[in-house]
């Protein structure tokens, strides 16, 4: 990692009124969570118009259950990394003030963050299709699927399918911070899924400085980004909230 990027992404953030972070699937994978995209993740065993969108579940909630339990297995082995961890001791100094997470997985909450959206949606609950009764994920067995409520509907976890739209209270808020926030932090996503993707692009066009943390480029990097941290999150993080007790030179507004 550069030093001297990540003492201009700490004096960035050092001098914020109003930092947000967006994170993606990039921060869980070193928790053991793959990319769904990845060579390893869900989308490589199983076609995502067969198991990921609301239609497939209501048309055979039984075939889309063998996706979703194993979906269920790794999150439950999951525990929070150092990335989430470097967040909530951001949002801890007051700092970075919300998340805005694309993942299921509640790490952010676990590693004691509380400010945070969850674009997609959780898999902390089930709710029922037929009567929208809600139980909490560990009063439900999967020892057949799909689970059931006690009407006979099929429950599901609270996330959000492929053909549902982001639960409209999350997604306002995510908006208004993205036009409120004066730095942004990118993590862990190439951001260029709608309408996640609108976000950092919002921020930047009412000022925000955006800040990517990603072993790669993205299109983010080449078009929108000020500063690129080019280094896994659970490394990056946690060495920008060391930079933040260092000394800082002075840096210009965007990055400039």
């Amino acid at each position: 990692m550069d030093n001297h990027i990540l003492h201009r992404v700490a004096e960035y953030l050092r001098k914020s009124r109003y930092a947000v972070a967006l994170t993606g699937a990039g921060i869980s994978v070193e928790s053991g969570i793959p990319d769904f995209r990845s060579e390893d993740g869900l989308w490589s065993r199983y076609d995502p118009m067969e198991y990921g969108t609301i239609d497939a579940f209501l048309r055979n909630p039984g075939k889309v259950w063998k996706m979703l339990r194993e979906m269920d297995e790794v999150l439950g082995r999951a525990e929070p990394n150092p990335a989430h961890r470097a967040l909530s001791d951001l949002e801890k100094r007051n700092i970075v003030k919300a998340i805005i997470t694309q993942n299921i997985d509640s790490l952010h909450q676990r590693a004691g963050s509380r400010n945070v959206m969850e674009f997609h949606g959780h898999n902390r609950s089930l709710r029922c299709e037929r009567c929208r009764r809600r139980f909490e994920r560990r009063e439900v067995s999967l020892a057949g699927i799909p689970p059931l409520c006690p009407c006979g509907g099929p429950l599901r976890p609270e996330l959000v399918f492929f053909g549902e739209v982001i639960p409209p209270a999350v997604h306002d808020r995510a908006i208004e911070a993205a036009l409120e926030c004066d730095v942004m932090l990118v993590v862990g996503t190439s951001a260029t899924v709608a309408p996640a993707s609108l976000l950092p692009r919002t921020a930047r066009r009412h000022g925000a400085v955006i800040i990517e943390v990603n072993p790669h480029e993205t299109e983010l990097t080449r078009m929108f980004s000020d500063l690129h941290v080019a280094a896994p999150a659970g490394k990056a993080l946690p060495a920008i909230v060391a930079a933040l007790d260092d000394r800082f030179e002075p840096v210009k507004a965007n990055g400039e």
